[in-house]
Order: C-alpha cells, then sequence, then structure tokens
C-alpha cells in the first residue's frame, strides 16, 4: 500500500475521530453517577485570572482543543497523502514520523484510560501513520 493512500486512509479516520469524540465526550446517556459528576463540575465555581470558571468549563475546552487537534491532523495528512513519493520522502521527519510518534502516545493513553471504539480508532490510525512514514521514507 503507498504511502500516500495510508496518509488518505488516516485522514478520513481523522474526521470521524473527531467527529465522534465530539458528539460524545459530554453525553451522560447510560452512565450510571455520571450526572452527578457532571453537575458537581458545574456547581464549583472558581475564579482564575480573573475569570469565574467551573471545572466543566475545562473539561469542555479541552474535549474541543481535542477535536481542533484531531481536525488540524487530519487536514495534515490529507495534504501528506496527496504529495508525490519524491516529495514525501524529501518531507522532515518532524512531519511524518513526528506525527507517527505522537499518535503512539495517544494510543497508549486511549487504551489507558478509555473504552473500546477510541481505543480502536487510535490503534488503526497509529498503524497508518506508522506505515505511511515507513513507506514514505522509502520512496
Amino acid at each position: 500500500m503507498s504511502a500516500g493512500l495510508l496518509y488518505r486512509i488516516s485522514s478520513v479516520l481523522l474526521v470521524l475521530f473527531a467527529i465522534g469524540h465530539t458528539l460524545g465526550f459530554r453525553q451522560t446517556k447510560g452512565m450510571e453517577g455520571a450526572d452527578t459528576v457532571v453537575g458537581l463540575m458545574k456547581s464549583a465555581r472558581f475564579h482564575v485570572q480573573g475569570f469565574e470558571r467551573n471545572y466543566y468549563d475545562f473539561y469542555v475546552g479541552f474535549g474541543l482543543f481535542v477535536t481542533v487537534f484531531l481536525l488540524f491532523a487530519a487536514a495534515l495528512t490529507w495534504q501528506l497523502g496527496g504529495l508525490s513519493p519524491e516529495a514525501l520522502s524529501r518531507i522532515p521527519i518532524v512531519a511524518t514520523w513526528g506525527l507517527a510518534v505522537c499518535f503512539v502516545a495517544i494510543t497508549a493513553m486511549t487504551w489507558r484510560y478509555f473504552f473500546m471504539v477510541p481505543d480502536i480508532f487510535s490503534t488503526v490510525i497509529t498503524a497508518c501513520l506508522i506505515a505511511a512514514a515507513w513507506a514514505g521514507g522509502r520512496s
């Protein structure tokens, strides 16, 4: 399989992962006790650098940061997938292997802290990114 195709597959999976994450990270349906925790996160207000916030604000903000990162990674991988093999072999390692290593860490954290669907998505994305970096470097 070519590096370009692997990057394009990664891009599509990253968009799906971003959509699932964004729609799901604030859902509590079917999670016994979650509504109580969310209520407590919303009720505990505090001042931070002149702003009044609660822990739920941080939770939502960091969740949306993840969405933005996933969408950026999708755009980057789509662009990498459109490069010729010669151009791809000249891309700095930080943009190819760095992205793959970043997703190795994300996959490890996903398996440690989350559940099966994100585990599978992150694992398949990581495998595609590693294979693409390997194939692109060998062109």
